[in-house]
């Protein structure tokens, strides 16, 4: 069969992370069969899953986390407490309230969340109470790093959980639509501290098991996770007439369910009105998970509180859903999963994120009517995406994202990440920090997004500094084989030939549209 390096060059940029250097032979894999090639994670469904050493599940870490924010409480108490008693041991012109004050916290604080293996850092270095005026000063000593949290800790596992399975995958397919999915289905870190212990697990328990599943069945997962709870506050909403509503004086909470139909399903235009974001976020009440005192069930699990949930039937895009308690919520969340506007809306925004900011509208037929008549079979439709002709013609234009870019550097360079740090940074830097959109409609998926000047500044200041780093070892010329071969253009060719050092083609090589577009 003849190699076609082309084509090999899009089922590694257009569906993964790229190639990977070394000795890894992906693009010649590629290239004797390149549908063949993409489609062979799909057959293997267990392999999306992730599970590592120390990674725990969402009840798990829920409950290191009320433990963690109970030892925080208990030494502010006690840092508090402290105080006067230090103040009468001091003579009244020596008092220094405010610095002893943040000094016992702080010290407070490290001895009981030590006890955890877990510290906040200090706000404050110990500072000597005087100095002779005359007298040089030393130079300043570097403070110690505080250990990380429990919070810190496990997202970076989390973290460098996924990294290294981006980097190692052969193709990367699976890891493109787990990264297409969960940012379809976002929460943001940045939340608070069960957002940012949760935002991994979430991905693993809710996202994962059903990439190559049926759509009904994340949606339920996702809708269902603490996290999205959390993030999307539906902890808080109340049944107007419910038991809890009556005595708390407190009422619904709209924002799960207008993300639900907005943002995960039926999309804007989808055929819903106000009324019908009301009576789901009624349907909704009382989805929560327990906490820290467990009176619902395990601290960090999904439970249903019936006490919270508004009784009576309600009337939902043309449907009246029985007063069935939480079979009523899993029973309209299932009819919109199969509403002909999610098959719309999903199509497009999948077409979007692999082909073309302007999807091909025959192709987002196709995987629409797939979608209505396999009842939602994700793999299917990822297999008619592959299968399809648009997807191989359409040029390689689309912009990587920075998760993209930087897992794709990694790739190509061979370097498979041993700590998350150095991702992790750039990713901020690149205005894509991981798991933490600003909103929940997650980060932008077009090239525009991410083309701006100071964005592409941004990547050459990443590149040049791997260039730096690693470049002296590593001869880009053969890197740009391992990346495209005979695939790569003259251009890009000749600016890595004409490069003054090794260091500058390594940098020009990242920076090339073989590295850039997908």
């Amino acid at each position: 069969m003849a190699r076609d390096s082309q084509a090999a060059l899009v089922a590694l940029n257009r569906f993964g992370f790229g190639a990977r250097g070394g000795a890894s032979g992906d693009l010649v894999n590629a290239a004797s069969d390149p549908r063949g090639f993409v489609k062979a994670e799909l057959a293997r469904p267990n392999g999306v899953l992730l599970e590592a050493p120390g990674l725990q599940s969402t009840p798990q870490l829920g409950q290191a986390v009320f433990a963690y924010q109970d030892q925080v409480k208990q030494a502010r108490e006690a840092a508090k407490a402290a105080a006067p008693a230090e103040g009468a041991q001091q003579a009244p012109g020596d008092q220094k309230p405010g610095l002893r004050r943040n000094l016992s916290l702080n010290a407070a604080a490290t001895e009981i969340a030590g006890q955890m293996a877990e510290a906040k850092p200090a706000d404050n270095a110990a500072k000597p109470d005087a100095m002779q005026p005359n007298a040089a000063a030393p130079p300043a000593a570097k403070p110690a790093p505080q250990p990380l949290n429990v919070i810190q800790k496990t997202f970076r596992a989390e973290a460098l959980a996924r990294l290294q399975r981006a980097t190692l995958v052969e193709c990367g397919f699976t890891e493109r639509l787990v990264v297409f999915w969960s940012n379809h289905f976002c929460i943001s870190a940045s939340k608070g501290e069960l957002a940012r212990i949760w935002a991994g697990a979430f991905e693993r328990e809710a996202i994962r098991p059903h990439v190559l599943g049926r759509f009904a069945d994340m949606l339920k997962a996702v809708e269902q996770h603490p996290a999205m709870l959390f993030f999307l506050d539906n902890q808080q909403s109340l049944g107007p007439d419910s038991r809890a509503g009556q005595n708390r004086k407190r009422g619904l909470n709209e924002n799960l369910a207008r993300e639900i139909m907005e943002l995960h399903t039926l999309g804007v235009g989808g055929g819903y009105t106000q009324d019908d974001v009301t009576s789901l976020a009624r349907i909704i009440t009382g989805w929560t998970f327990a906490g820290r005192q467990g009176q619902l069930g395990t601290p960090g699990s999904f439970v249903f509180n019936a006490n919270a949930h508004q009784p009576g039937p309600q009337m939902l895009l043309g449907k009246t859903y029985e007063p069935t308690g939480l079979a009523q919520g899993e029973a309209a969340l299932a009819d919109i999963a199969r509403h002909p506007s999610t098959a719309n809306f999903i199509a497009t925004k999948f077409v979007r994120h692999f082909v073309a900011d302007d999807p091909p509208p025959a192709l987002v037929a196709r995987l629409r009517d797939i979608f209505v008549k396999t009842d939602g079979d994700l793999k299917a439709m990822a297999t008619a995406l592959v299968d399809s002709d648009e997807a191989w013609k359409a040029p390689l234009t689309k912009m990587r994202s920075p998760y993209d870019f930087v897992v794709a550097s990694g790739r190509l360079l061979a370097r498979v990440p041993e700590d998350p740090g150095g991702y992790l940074n750039n990713l901020n830097l690149l205005g894509q920090p991981l798991w933490s959109p600003a909103g929940p409609n997650g980060f932008p998926d077009t090239s525009a997004a991410w083309a701006a000047p100071e964005g592409i500044k941004l990547r050459l200041d990443i590149a040049a500094q791997m260039g730096a780093r690693l470049g002296p070892n590593i001869d880009p010329l053969d890197l740009l084989e391992f990346a495209a071969a005979d695939a790569a253009s003259i251009e890009t060719r000749k600016t890595i030939e004409r490069a003054e050092s090794r260091q500058q083609a390594l940098a020009l090589l990242l920076m090339s549209p073989e590295m850039q577009r997908r």
